[in-house]
């Protein structure tokens, strides 16, 4: 069996350029994967930085609420005073208004006295 050179030369050019390509290949799926590790590298580095940040943000919004808190149980305080101090006055005006009706039969019975005499 006898092969034409030119047939044996193409089937060389050809197995020749399937080679380069398969080897280029190869270099740019390493070259993808290096890729892909710089930005899995620099993700993980920016999730952390974000991470902090926001940690650090809440820590900040935290305190400030806990204050806002303190604030509020203040305040609560300083109106609980108030309501007491008005029910304090409640009780003496109506002890007053008890009083005042009893003197005003008191006295109502005594006009009435000095006039039937």
């Amino acid at each position: 069996m006898k092969l034409p050179i030119a047939l044996v030369m193409a089937m060389a050019v050809q197995l020749a350029g399937g080679v380069w390509w398969v080897s280029q290949q190869a270099a740019t799926i390493e070259s993808l994967e290096e890729n892909v590790e710089q930005f899995a590298s620099r993700m993980a580095v920016e999730d952390t930085v974000n991470l902090k940040r926001d940690v650090q943000e809440s820590r900040t919004d935290i305190t400030e609420l806990w204050e806002d808190s303190d604030e509020l149980w203040e305040e609560m305080a300083a109106m609980l005073a108030s309501f007491n101090s008005i029910n304090e006055l409640r009780q003496r005006i109506a002890l007053l208004e008890t009083e005042l009706k009893y003197m005003n039969r008191d006295h109502n019975k005594m006009l009435m006295n000095d006039d039937g005499m």
